[in-house]
């Protein structure tokens, strides 16, 4: 994957447990974020790494401590 390109990238919601589609941007590189779901909008707490090819690694979370 070449960089500056967007990754569309299936994740499961941890509240809700709906699938959605996210893009994620890999010229970014590794980043950490919250991004409401688009079903129950709740915050989702988004751990992306990029690795050296451009290719990214999400994990989700729950906002609650």
């Amino acid at each position: 994957m070449s960089h500056n390109q967007l990754a569309e990238i299936d994740i499961q919601c941890p509240y809700c447990w709906q699938s959605i589609g996210v893009l994620i941007d890999c010229s970014v590189g590794s980043q950490e974020y919250i991004e409401d779901c688009r079903v129950c909008c709740r915050p989702i707490v988004f751990d992306v790494i990029v690795d050296d090819d451009g290719y990214p690694t999400v994990s989700v979370n729950s906002d609650e401590s």
